[in-house]
């Protein structure tokens, strides 16, 4: 299938003040990500804080500048695009952002807000067409369309991302940037967002890059997943097989963090050694080799090339056939 989004060796270092130990060395916030996105897949990004992921994210929506690498949406280079046509490609691709109160302005009506896109991009003319998109997408995130004219203080956490949520479906778009879009919700309100975003994208047939920390998370929305360690990708895998059959060390301590069901299926916790290293001076080779308890001297030399390990299965470990 042809890939929706194309993401090619993406690089994107932050400039630093010259002080003592940066001494104006950039921080290497993503270095050389590639991966696709095929039309109605869920690619998941997960990682610690400091991987990148939120980086591509802002990169993929152009949000922000990259440095080097090509992203191309539906065959055409978004990175060199014009006003006009990164206005054309917002319409396609909405994000969904972590802090459901913060991305609301709090000075305007659920209507305004939802509808928003809308007179932006001169779509739904008129009050009355405006308003009938917004109450429809309202009752299709699960909200009561007799709230339009409520702000977004008088909602609860998990209301406004909804509301968040509609607003991104508004442009009807072909694809969603939902980045730590549940984190910051209560426990049991993560469930419900999660589960409506995991309908919404199979029933609209929604690519989304589904970004976040909790691995058990994106497992159950994502296709496959992509684990980011300091600004590289670590292993690819269909999510069902990267949580089964781990293939990097990182992704097997991410793993056992996460709470087994399952009584019978105890995983052993791994706690990670050392630090996260800065990414102003990452390590030589492999950027996780500091902390891998499998590390050998060749782990230093060069970044390790990616190894198959089964149909969409790839590694960055020179080690992974024996994991």
């Amino acid at each position: 299938m042809t890939a929706l989004l194309e993401v090619e060796g993406l690089v994107r270092h932050f400039a630093t003040p010259g002080g003592l130990f940066a001494r104006g060395r950039p921080v290497r916030a993503v270095e050389d990500v590639s991966f696709s996105v095929a039309p109605g897949e869920v690619l998941g990004l997960v990682g610690e804080s400091g991987s990148g992921k939120s980086t591509i994210g802002n990169l993929v929506l152009r949000l922000d500048e990259p440095t080097a690498g090509t992203i191309r949406f539906d065959g055409q280079d978004i990175t060199r695009a014009s006003e006009r046509g990164l206005q054309k490609f917002r319409r396609r691709v909405q994000p969904i952002f972590q802090d459901p109160f913060g991305s609301l302005d709090p000075r305007m009506t659920v209507e305004q807000i939802i509808a928003e896109p809308l007179v932006v991009h001169g779509l739904a003319r008129g009050r009355a067409a405006r308003r009938a998109r917004v109450a429809e997408l309202m009752e299709t995130v699960g909200l009561n369309a007799g709230q339009l004219t409520r702000y977004p203080h008088q909602f609860s956490g998990g209301q406004r991302q909804r509301i968040g949520i509609a607003r991104a479906l508004a442009m009807s778009p072909d694809m969603i940037v939902a980045d730590e879009a549940v984190s910051a919700l209560d426990v049991s309100i993560q469930a419900q967002i999660v589960n409506l975003l995991r309908d919404l994208q199979r029933r609209l047939g929604l690519a989304m890059i589904f970004i976040a920390h909790d691995l058990a998370v994106v497992e159950y929305v994502s296709d496959r997943v992509a684990v980011l360690y300091l600004g590289r990708v670590m292993e690819v895998a269909p999510a069902r097989q990267i949580v089964r059959t781990p293939k990097h060390p990182y992704t097997q301590a991410l793993l056992s963090a996460v709470l087994e069901p399952d009584p019978e299926r105890k995983r052993v916790r791994e706690v990670l050694q050392g630090e996260l290293p800065s990414p102003i001076d990452p390590p030589s080779g492999c950027v996780f080799r500091t902390r891998c308890r499998y590390a050998i001297s060749e782990c230093a030399t060069a970044v390790p090339a990616f190894r198959t390990m089964g149909e969409g299965h790839v590694s960055a470990c020179i080690r992974a056939a024996e994991l």
